[in-house]
């Protein structure tokens, strides 16, 4: 049987929603976490959670706003927001956010290849 080039790919690829690229860059962060807190994030995001989720999230997030005491620290108050956001659309919308600016600005964070420092401006000249 003889195909032609246009039948390999009969469907056009869709670009990703907003919430496939949210999901995306959130696995991203996962993944950078050590192996125990990422179980216990994939089992506190399973929709069969959010009896421990939103109040996790909260403690979290008051944790993370006392971070000048010795037992909290800052890394709570994302975390707490993050769990927040997958029941909260607020939140979600807010985060989502932020995650596509740290992919765009900060994409070693994420695990991604950094972007190169010299980008060209309006007049032509590189900056560093």
């Amino acid at each position: 049987m003889h195909m032609r080039g246009t039948d390999l790919n009969p469907m056009p690829q869709r670009p990703p929603t907003a919430e496939q690229d949210h999901e995306r860059r959130l696995q991203l962060l996962i993944r950078r976490l050590p192996q125990r807190l990422q179980n216990a994030i994939s089992w506190l995001r399973r929709p069969g959670a959010r009896w421990v989720r939103i109040p996790a999230g909260l403690l979290l997030v008051l944790a993370g706003l006392l971070a000048v005491l010795p037992v909290f620290a800052l890394w709570m108050l994302p975390l707490g927001l993050v769990l927040l956001a997958e029941d909260v659309k607020p939140v979600r919308r807010a985060t989502g956010r932020v995650l596509a600016w740290i992919e765009h600005r900060r994409p070693h964070w994420m695990g991604l290849p950094q972007a190169s420092n010299h980008q060209p401006c309006l007049s032509g000249k590189e900056t560093s």
